[in-house]
């Protein structure tokens, strides 16, 4: 049981890592296939729908790593007392993952997540699996982005918007790093986020 799971994982791991190089028009299972070292036939073992289905486990499997990702940062920087952080000021926390994803780029590599953008773009009109899958992924981090707002007592429903504006910048600054091969993008967003979502800036 303990090879099988591992075989699974190798399969949605390689699809992940190919999907974000190529996107998924640009990936055959036959590339999965050689890449990971799996056997054909414990491909369809697994994913018996064959590439969509594995490509929704590849969804989900970058949803929680990006999850999990996004708790260490703001967990890291949530903490009373340390350098002005406080659980009641998110802005801190907000630019310290910004700023992650800037110097991953900066560094030559990219964000985990950007994979999930790219296959939105691609397959939102022509798989309503994969579009639903990348819904429910974005609606997370978003939920995560909101609770943040909420512990600082920004109103619900700003809260909710806030946490899809900065979603979108994010989404936005990644494609260009992408674009420029630069984290100079997401720089720029991490030094705005003060005059975006200050408290007593967007209750104006």
């Amino acid at each position: 049981m303990k090879e099988k799971v591992k075989s699974k994982d190798v399969l949605i791991e390689t699809a992940s890592r190919l999907f974000k190089v190529r996107g998924y028009c640009g990936v055959g299972l036959n590339d999965i296939i050689e890449e990971s070292g799996i056997p054909k036939g414990s491909l369809y073992y697994y994913f018996p729908e064959g590439k969509e289905q594995l490509a929704i486990a590849a969804i989900d499997n970058t949803k929680k790593l990006v999850m999990a990702d996004i708790q260490r940062v703001f967990n890291e920087n949530s903490h009373v007392g340390t350098s002005n952080l406080s659980t009641s000021n998110p802005i801190d926390a907000f630019q310290a993952y910004v700023y992650e994803l800037s110097r991953v780029f900066g560094e030559g590599g990219d964000p985990i997540g950007s994979p999930i953008g790219t296959i939105a773009g691609e397959k939102h009109s022509t798989s309503e699996p994969i579009r639903l899958a990348c819904e429910a992924t974005f609606k997370d981090w978003q939920s995560i982005y909101t609770e943040k707002f909420l512990e600082a007592d920004y109103a619900e429903q700003q809260a909710k918007s806030l946490a899809t504006v900065f979603h979108a910048l994010t989404e936005g600054g990644i494609l260009l790093a992408l674009t420029m091969k630069s984290g100079k993008p997401l720089e720029t967003i991490a030094e705005q986020i003060p005059s975006l979502f200050a408290k007593e800036l967007v209750e104006k």
